[in-house]
């Protein structure tokens, strides 16, 4: 359907007025996936994973993992408690898209959670909301409170005999709470240190019971598995990354913005025709496809690259979170990687010294070669840095921060050069 992508209807954010409301998405078809689950057709938790399994609906918070093959990793039910967490943190430079489900069409992500958390016969829901997310917080509160009103939530849902809580609950606007095991302690109400795995979170999650994490946009596929079937929606987009994808595309575009359509849409398409193309009709000079983690590519990378993961693994990138960071001609490469290397380095929790020193060092060596006093040793210096960091840590973040200096210093290494070489000029 990525061929087609022209004629592509929105149906995670489609264009219903006041879809926001639970009686506006049940005129249109709102909680039926919850009801053909739990009334009509009485689907057993099994055979809701089996369903959503086949679909590959794939992470759509970075990680892209199969959510129903997550969903399996959990243990029979023992008669504790079990969790489900949603991750809402969203903290990730160039990624906004959770946020327009909170606020246009909260109730269809509430309904794939719980339609999840009785797969998994979860008994209570926690949604984790980026700390300065807070009036989406507040939007997302009044769904919740009109879906427990309605029956969806609490006791004896749609007068069955499953039950499930959710709950809302916000961080404090740090980054590595976005990481799943920090999030997990930072609900817990600790500081948010990532944990050593194993065990994972299926095993042993919050409060040492099994726990699944999803991601906002992940669960809001959910009910258009359920409604419309496995087939229909591997059908829909690319085969490896099947299903809509909700892309949030900033910089140097004329429309920046959120855009549903189908995963598999060539890169180009969505710079040129969905986001207006480059503004001030200057040339493409590189694009980030997946959030401020993801490796920058070239424009001259870009031909033929489609937004599925297959394929922005072979243009040498990755899909993340589909957050496409867009930059002209006049982008000074030096700086892009000096302020994402601060980020990483102020959003480090310092638990893991190759993270906590890692991204230290390449903030200032960064720092040095954008003021003009570099040398050539520092790219390999940096460089150096980068394979002492990844794959040295409890958490991804030591990584997230090494690919960008990695691929930036090595696909625009004449830019990087040009700045060394400015100091050695200056002290001849």
């Amino acid at each position: 359907m990525a061929s087609d992508w022209k004629s592509y209807e929105p149906i995670l954010i489609p264009d219903i007025p006041g879809l926001e409301k639970i009686d506006v998405y049940e005129e249109n078809g709102g909680y039926e996936a919850l009801k053909k689950v739990l009334q009509k057709e009485k689907w057993s938790p099994k055979e809701v994973t089996k369903e959503v399994k086949a679909a590959n609906i794939r992470g759509r918070g970075g990680a892209g993992f199969n959510a129903g093959l997550k969903w399996s990793f959990m243990p029979e039910p023992d008669g504790g408690p079990r969790f489900l967490a949603c991750n809402g943190d969203e903290s990730e430079p160039g990624t906004f898209k959770d946020r327009k489900i909170f606020e246009y069409n909260p109730h269809l992500f509430i309904e794939g959670a719980v339609i999840a958390a009785y797969a998994m016969s979860i008994t209570t829901i926690y949604v984790y909301i980026r700390g300065e997310y807070i009036s989406w917080v507040d939007m997302f509160q009044k769904a919740v409170d009109d879906a427990y009103d309605k029956g969806y939530l609490g006791e004896n849902i749609l007068g069955t005999d499953y039950s499930v809580d959710l709950e809302v609950t916000y961080g404090a606007g740090a980054y590595i709470c976005g990481e799943e095991t920090a999030m997990l302690e930072s609900l817990e109400g600790k500081r948010g240190y990532p944990r050593v795995k194993p065990p994972f979170p299926a095993q042993k999650g919050l409060w040492g019971r099994p726990t699944t994490i999803n991601n906002i946009e992940t669960l809001s596929n959910v009910p258009l598995v359920i409604n419309r079937g496995a087939d229909w929606y591997t059908g829909v987009g690319a085969e490896d990354h099947p299903g809509p994808v909700l892309y949030g595309i900033s910089g140097h575009v004329n429309q920046p913005g959120v855009y549903e359509y189908p995963s598999g849409v060539p890169v180009m398409d969505l710079i040129n025709d969905v986001a207006g193309g480059i503004r001030g009709g200057k040339e493409l000079k590189a694009l980030i496809p997946g959030g401020s983690s993801t490796p920058v590519l070239r424009a001259d990378q870009l031909e033929g690259v489609t937004m599925n993961a297959e394929s922005l693994r072979e243009a040498g990138s990755m899909m993340g979170t589909a957050g496409m960071v867009v930059m002209d001609e006049d982008t000074d490469m030096v700086d892009v990687l000096w302020r994402i290397a601060h980020f990483y380095h102020h959003e480090s929790c310092g638990q893991c010294t190759p993270c906590r020193e890692g991204t230290g060092w390449l903030e200032k060596v960064l720092i040095k070669i954008k003021n003009g006093e570099g040398e050539i040793k520092d790219l390999d210096l940096l460089l150096d840095l980068t394979n002492q960091m990844e794959g040295r840590t409890i958490c991804a973040l030591a990584d997230a921060a090494a690919w960008p200096v990695r691929h930036t210093i090595n696909r625009f290494r004449d830019e990087f050069e040009a700045k060394c070489k400015k100091s050695v000029h200056a002290v001849a």
